[in-house]
This record gives C-alpha cells, sequence and structure tokens, in this order.
C-alpha cells in the first residue's frame, strides 16, 4: 500500500506541476507526523488558477477512488491557502504569501524530500 500512496503522491505533484503549480514539493513527513505520511506543497498564481488545480486534482483523486477526508479554507476568504486532506497524503496550494510566510519546508526540514519541481533539490534526498 506505501508504494500506491507514494506512487499517487508523485503523480499528484507532476499533475500540479504540469498545470503551472509553482515550486512543488513532496515529502515523507510519515516519521514525524502520526496523522499523514505525505505532504504535497505548492504555489498557485491566482484564484483562478487555484479553482483549475482544485478541479484537475479533484478529477485525479475521482480516478484513482481516493476520497478526501475534508477540503477546508485556511486563513481568510480569500482562501490563501486550500488543504485537501486524504489521509495518508495531504496537498497544500498556498498563494506566494502564504507560503512565504509558513515556510512548510522548513517547518519540515528533516522530512524526505520525494519530490520537487526546483531541479537543485535532487528526489529522494533528506535535507538538513
Amino acid at each position: 500500500m506505501e508504494d500506491t500512496v507514494k506512487s499517487n503522491v508523485l503523480e499528484i505533484a507532476r499533475l500540479i506541476e504540469e498545470h503551472r503549480g509553482e515550486e512543488v514539493v513532496a515529502l515523507y513527513v510519515g516519521e514525524m507526523a502520526s496523522w499523514t505520511d505525505y505532504f504535497i506543497i505548492a504555489t498557485v498564481r491566482s484564484s483562478t488558477h487555484r479553482k483549475g488545480l482544485l478541479r484537475s486534482i479533484s478529477e485525479y483523486l475521482d480516478g484513482k477512488h481516493i476520497e478526501p477526508l475534508n477540503r477546508r479554507k485556511h486563513l481568510d476568504d480569500e482562501a490563501g491557502w486550500i488543504l485537501i486532506d486524504c489521509g495518508s497524503l495531504v496537498i497544500h496550494l498556498m498563494d506566494s504569501r502564504h507560503r512565504a510566510f509558513y515556510e512548510l519546508e522548513k517547518l519540515w526540514f528533516r522530512s524526505e524530500w520525494i519530490y520537487s519541481s526546483n531541479s537543485s533539490k535532487s528526489s529522494s534526498s533528506s535535507i538538513s
């Protein structure tokens, strides 16, 4: 099952990047978090961009029969941060302001990076 989840995480990260999500990263956080195994974090450029990504992600999840536990808007009415909790994976779609402020990658710095759209961070490496 772990391989299936990781495969889905990588496919979702690539899907987000293909739809012009920026600074897409996928982290394995399972050794530090008891409530999930993976984070996918991406920056969106606008509310229209966010809606398009949500639609594409929803279609992917539906096709894989993955039912999100919730879809919540966080922090403000303009939805600068959308969290899609799928249990073993959590997707964070953030505008650049929220992404810069919360710096989730730095909070989870001991995580294994399994995907990064930034080629300077190689897949399957940990940052320290």
